[in-house]
């Protein structure tokens, strides 16, 4: 095992990850468990002392980086908010990490500590600028240029989720997350209680999209209007991300993403009506290469770039 190891976590809003691996992004132990959202913030806590214990043990790290889903300001480590799980608002991430385990730490976006990792090791290495988001209980977004994480204004940037699709207020995250099209699968298959959509989901409310992409391969009439309809809101707010940075690489992670070809060719088919000329067709899509490995690969990655004394 490499004599200069680094710790890597992600924090998220279904599941937590802490890994041991090199400043490279390469992986050598996991922990990983399901978030304790009903206990909020000090419960996850408690989760993150056990999982950083077990991959420490026997190593001597020199340095740690997490990515958190959630606006933070990365030059002071604190969280602006959690959307997902209470008790995280103005939560000194960084300092609390550096005195758990006296190492220096540094604290990102996790979707911004994703897209470094697929700039870099994943799908959209070679490409410059990268743009990334990612489809899961939320949705994030992050850019990478001239292979650094851009950073607005503390305490965020890229909030891709956040962006409006309309007037009302419907915004990307409350169409197209996880949670969302779990939301919008129920409410046709509550209308259309037939299909092969229908009878995969069975009477239990959460998880209906973990059924989409085999009923959209049978070709349900209502999956295929799901991803017809995520891919159409995806195209038309990516169509400002394109306006406004013009990336090389768009690439699509997230639990949707195993969504695969349908989702990312619906996604390339649209964007082009949504540009203005000149720029059509856009950036090819691609999927994420690293799946769930993207926010600790990041974290690891940031980590390796810590001066040290």
């Amino acid at each position: 095992m490499s004599s200069e190891t680094y710790i890597g976590i992600e924090i998220g809003g279904s599941k937590l990850q802490v890994v041991a691996g090199e400043g490279t992004g390469k992986i050598l132990r996991r922990w990983r468990a399901d978030a304790d959202r009903d206990r909020g913030r000090p419960g996850i806590c408690e989760q993150l002392v056990q999982g950083i214990a077990q991959v420490r043990a026997g190593l001597s790290p020199r340095a740690l980086g997490v990515g958190f889903g959630g606006p933070i300001d990365s030059q002071t480590g604190h969280i602006a908010r959690s959307h997902q799980v209470h008790g995280w608002e103005d939560f000194a991430l960084r300092s609390w990490l550096e005195e758990l385990t006296h190492l220096p730490a540094v604290a990102e976006n996790d979707s911004n500590t994703a897209a470094l990792a697929e700039a870099t090791r994943g799908a959209g290495a070679g490409a410059n600028p990268v743009f990334y988001f990612n489809l899961g209980s939320g949705v994030g977004g992050g850019a990478v240029i001239g292979g650094k994480i851009y950073h607005g204004l503390p305490p965020g940037e890229a909030e891709f989720g956040h962006l409006r699709l309309d007037r009302t207020g419907a915004t990307v995250e409350s169409r197209c997350s996880g949670w969302a099209i779990d939301r919008r699968i129920r409410e046709l298959v509550d209308t259309h209680s037939t299909g092969i959509l229908a009878r995969s989901i069975g009477p239990k409310i959460g998880g209906e999209s973990r059924h989409l992409a085999v009923a959209r391969a049978e070709n349900d009439p209502l999956a295929l209007r799901i991803v017809e309809e995520l891919s159409d809101d995806l195209a038309f707010a990516l169509s400002h991300v394109v306006h406004l940075f013009h990336p090389a690489v768009i690439v699509l992670g997230g639990g949707l993403s195993l969504l695969g070809e349908p989702l990312r060719n619906g996604i390339a088919q649209r964007l082009p009506a949504y540009v203005m000329e000149v720029f059509a067709p856009g950036p090819p899509i691609r999927i994420a290469a690293l799946g769930e490995d993207a926010v600790p690969v990041g974290a690891l990655i940031l980590a390796g770039q810590i001066k040290q004394d």
